[in-house]
């Protein structure tokens, strides 16, 4: 284990019920186009439908969060434009704490995404209001010390994603980072992160494997668990010192895959902070996640907690 993880202040135990997720990462309106194959360079083709749904990393899992059952709150930025307003009483509405996503001049961030008949896609982001999210604000450190877990993305700068991280760390908060987009990940980022959940193409571009076991094996050089997620195909899960495993996908028809990982990731932190062991929690994440792709959209496609209990055969506690 590397002296930054052995030397982190110790975890205390914390109740199962309810875990608190921070969230610290963008917001973007989803400008979605449906098209039956996507366009190839210098190619035009005809949609069948266009939708704007509120979206962005950080919000979706946010929302992926709250609907599992988790206490979330997002912090973060808007614009202060329309889309802003929709995106904060959209966030709201899904029970996330919104109290620290602030509103930046300018328009808020936006995600050109087209889906294709596979329920594949191809996304576009333009940060706008996410670009000034560049440190914590007053009250931002209070709200990630009181979380079971922070949640992090690389949609906001690194400067930004950095000071979470740190916070989390000194706090000892258990960090769960996105790595995408997939950008070189500096050592004290990657020396902060308790989880890594990268997809296999974000491992590869982080490790040059193509092969995902030799992928986690390689991670695990810099954090001490990795899960890399596998569409279809399921997850992989490694940590030090024990071999690593698979957990299937549940098999069902995508329809869109947009916010599958975020959804992942959002459940999977609730179910680790609600105390399920890893498996049965990378079990329950899957689960929501094929749920998710069986829906249009990203926010709109995520099961509420009751909805993964039901597809799962498994009580919901609590009626959530």
């Amino acid at each position: 284990m590397s002296p930054s993880h052995s030397t982190a202040p110790e975890r205390h135990p914390r109740p199962a019920a309810r875990p608190r997720i921070a969230v610290l990462g963008s917001t973007n309106m989803d400008l979605v186009a449906y098209v039956s194959k996507a366009p190839r360079h210098g190619e035009t083709v005809t949609g069948r439908e266009f939708r704007t749904v509120p979206g962005g990393k950080g919000a979706n899992q946010a929302i992926a969060a709250a609907r599992s059952g988790g206490a979330a709150t997002l912090i973060g930025a808007v614009g202060a434009d329309e889309f802003g307003v929709r995106l904060r009483a959209t966030l709201a509405r899904a029970g996330v704490d919104t109290a620290g996503l602030r509103t930046a001049e300018g328009p808020s961030g936006t995600a050109h995404i087209t889906v294709d008949d596979e329920g594949a896609n191809s996304i576009v982001v333009i940060p706008g209001a996410n670009a000034t999210v560049t440190g914590l604000e007053p009250g931002d450190e209070a709200r990630i010390a009181a979380s079971t877990t922070l949640l992090l993305q690389l949609e906001l700068p690194l400067a930004g994603v950095l000071a979470g991280a740190r916070t989390a760390r000194a706090h000892a908060v258990r960090t769960i980072l996105t790595p995408a987009p997939a950008q070189p990940l500096p050592t004290e980022l990657l020396s902060a992160t308790d989880l890594l959940v990268p997809n296999e193409h974000e491992a590869l571009s982080l490790t040059g494997l193509t092969d995902p076991r030799q992928a986690a094996a390689a991670l695990l050089e810099e954090v001490p668990e990795v899960v890399i997620t596998l569409g279809s195909a399921g997850c992989l899960y490694a940590t030090r010192g024990a071999a690593p495993i698979t957990v299937p996908a549940p098999q069902v028809r995508a329809v869109d895959t947009t916010a599958a990982g975020d959804t992942f990731v959002g459940a999977l932190a609730v179910a680790l902070g609600e105390g399920q062991e890893m498996t049965s929690a990378l079990v329950w994440a899957s689960a929501a996640a094929a749920l998710s792709v069986q829906r249009p959209g990203a926010t709109a496609s995520m099961p509420t907690r009751q909805e993964t209990d039901s597809f799962l055969g498994r009580p919901t506690v609590g009626g959530q």
